[in-house]
């Protein structure tokens, strides 16, 4: 049961709005299962449900700590499989959220790596290791522990960044690559700008999503890293627009 819900919110996430007859012919069960399913996506505030049918509730942005923890097997897939992209030698920037935090235990081995970030935890957990660490100078961010870019206190066109990872709150083809703040927004923008080559490193979830603040079109970057959930016809969908995806195995090692 738990699996088919799963199944029903990330349909219910994709179509934004879904008719409760829509879902019975979807997922091949009968009005009365959908309908406890739906009590139970409600009671999670996943969905809210109007006259014969339910639509999704859109996220806002929680704190850093408390997001840290949620979809963490696929945060680390994605995370290793971006750290395997880093060669010995490269500077690489490492963005605030959640899923690129977890490529630090991956680039502790890398040789003479150089690691931009504007993530205090990023920060601290590459203290000790052999990896240079440039933090980005600007505001505190305390709700994200990120550092957000003060042009008068940072030059971004002294670096050379040949890997960017960058999180995003929402990706879609119409709307590109967004967040839901402007500050972070801006920041990232610029890392794009003068990367060699960025990749958007995020978890199923935050697909055919908008949410307030426009980082960039997806044209801008060259790949994304997700997690296997992520329905076919959607890595197709990005795939005809010129937009490779790469998909990791969650459940493996």
């Amino acid at each position: 049961m738990i699996e088919r819900q799963q199944q029903i919110l990330q349909f219910v996430r994709q179509h934004k709005v879904v008719k409760l007859v829509t879902l019975t012919k979807e997922f091949n069960v009968s009005m009365e299962t959908i309908r406890r399913d739906v009590q139970q996506l409600m009671q999670d505030k996943k969905i809210e449900k109007f006259y014969g049918g339910v639509k999704y509730i859109e996220p806002v942005e929680g704190l850093i700590d408390q997001r840290l923890h949620t979809q963490i097997t696929e945060k680390i897939a994605i995370a290793k499989a971006c750290a395997s992209l880093v060669q010995d030698g490269e500077c690489i920037f490492i963005d605030s959220g959640t899923t690129t935090y977890q490529m630090t235990p991956f680039l502790k081995e890398k040789e003479k790596l150089t690691v931009v970030t504007n993530s205090l935890p990023v920060a601290f957990d590459l203290i000790g290791s052999t990896i240079e660490v440039i933090l980005i100078g600007g505001k505190v961010r305390h709700s994200e522990k990120s550092v957000t870019s003060n042009e008068f206190l940072f030059r971004f066109e002294h670096l050379n960044i040949n890997k960017a990872f960058i999180c995003a709150s929402g990706v879609s083809i119409e709307k590109g690559i967004s967040d839901f703040s402007l500050e972070e927004a801006i920041t990232r923008k610029q890392i794009i700008s003068i990367s060699q080559t960025a990749y958007v490193a995020t978890d199923s979830s935050k697909f055919n999503k908008d949410v307030a603040i426009q980082v960039c079109p997806v044209k801008d970057i060259d790949g994304i890293i997700t997690d296997d959930a992520l329905p076919k016809t959607t890595i197709q969908h990005f795939a005809d627009n010129g937009i490779p995806i790469k998909v990791v195995n969650a459940d493996e090692d």
